[in-house]
């Protein structure tokens, strides 16, 4: 049996002879409990926040986006229709056209994107459950649906024929342009629906039928600028693009959900990161508590320590008692924090404890990665912590 192991669990669960020492311990454990706690809650929390932001991408971004490895647009025929429908694991796919444009309301403009959309568009994406006012565009029509932002900054509504809405796009070519009409493709357009996902997305698209946009572009019948792919459920996405870039032999980029917003997750995880290292300085104050309370054990116990090094005990394993003191302090206590961090979040992400709005919970995810995170990090900095209280152990404060 470890005899130095056996010791500090002797010290640990009994009481000191000095109140003010056993006071001192509980202060310590419970500052430990309390940091690692919070550590674990904050980190659930963020996980929470980043499912809830990124929820509304999945109403417009598609699992898989194909944009054009040079270009800005591709032909794409039947007969690569055909191999892209044969590629286990795609469930359906959309052709795309995606342009910066001016929109005109009157003596108002803006610009902003135009995303001219197939028929099967819906089936990858479910942007027409997000239209809170209007309805989705008619194929082949001249109908479009505006993100709120964008109505609201040019004062247009829904079904408005009272109100002109074009769209403008600046012709293809070289040389002097002789007049603005003929700088200009446009077409004449009616707003029928508004969509609300986000203030970015609101304020930046325009959705329209892929033909009205071919039309405007002055596009071919076989010409896209990007291909939107729904991949069937629990299908490994890695080997869905091994088989596209074979299929196509790498004709494209191929971009996840994540990657199209990669703006929005590194600030996630940057401030993920931010938070973390900031409760783990809370820790590393906490467990100051541990030291201080590590030495005051060892000057109580000086008597015990001289009788064991008369014993035969030598100081390196003394120096052992306390540092496996101090381990099992803070492991313990580490432990019983996360355990209380995980109630605390499973009753939130069960019961709706806090909430943010009458409607919407504060959202919270259990994830084992912060289980398992905030315990490398109490164990880590507990070590360290109980290393440094025991190096106070010399054979002169024994022998005292």
């Amino acid at each position: 049996m470890n005899f130095p192991l056996y010791i500090a669990k002797r010290y640990l669960f009994s009481k000191s002879s000095s109140n003010a020492i056993n006071i001192m311990t509980l202060i310590a454990s419970v500052g430990v409990i309390i940091a690692s706690a919070a550590l674990f809650i904050v980190l659930s929390v963020f996980a929470g926040l980043k499912d809830y932001s990124l929820q509304f991408s999945s109403f417009v971004d598609p699992d898989l986006k194909l944009l054009p490895a040079d270009g800005k647009s591709f032909a794409f025929y039947e007969n690569d229709r055909k191999d892209l429908k044969n590629i286990q694991g795609v469930s359906s796919f959309s052709e795309v056209i995606e342009e910066r444009i001016i929109i005109k309301s009157e003596n108002k403009n803006l610009i902003a994107t135009l995303k001219g959309v197939d028929s099967n568009f819906l089936n990858v994406t479910h942007l027409d459950s997000m239209v809170s006012k209007g309805y989705w565009f008619a194929p082949k029509s001249n109908e479009v649906v505006s993100g709120w932002g964008i109505s609201h900054n040019l004062s247009f509504g829904i079904l408005d024929f009272r109100k002109s809405l074009s769209l403008y796009v600046p012709k293809p070519g070289r040389g002097q342009i002789s007049s603005i009409k003929g700088a200009y493709n446009a077409v004449y357009v009616n707003n029928v629906g508004l969509f609300d996902v986000n203030e970015e997305l609101n304020d930046k698209y325009v959705f329209s039928d892929i033909s009205l946009a071919k039309q405007l572009l002055n596009y071919n019948e076989n010409q896209i600028s990007a291909l939107e792919i729904k991949l069937n459920p629990d299908f490994d996405e890695k080997k869905v693009r091994e088989a596209l870039n074979t299929v196509f032999k790498n004709k494209f980029i191929i971009k996840n959900r994540e990657q199209l917003n990669d703006a929005l997750f590194k600030m996630l995880n940057t401030e993920n990161l931010a938070i973390y290292l900031i409760f783990t300085l809370v820790i590393i104050i906490a467990l100051f508590n541990i030291i201080g309370a590590i030495i005051m054990m060892i000057l109580d116990k000086k008597k015990s320590l001289n009788t064991l090094f008369s014993l035969g005990m030598e100081p390196k394993m003394i120096k052992s008692v306390f540092f496996w003191q101090g381990s099992l302090m803070t492991i313990i206590s580490g432990i019983i924090g996360v355990a209380i961090g995980f109630l605390i979040v499973f009753f939130q992400q069960h019961f709706d404890l806090v909430m943010l709005t009458p409607e919407l919970p504060y959202p919270v995810r259990l994830n084992s990665f912060n289980i398992v995170l905030v315990l490398i990090t109490i164990v880590v900095l507990g070590i360290l912590a109980s290393r440094l209280a025991s190096q106070r152990i010399t054979k002169k404060l024994i022998q005292s």
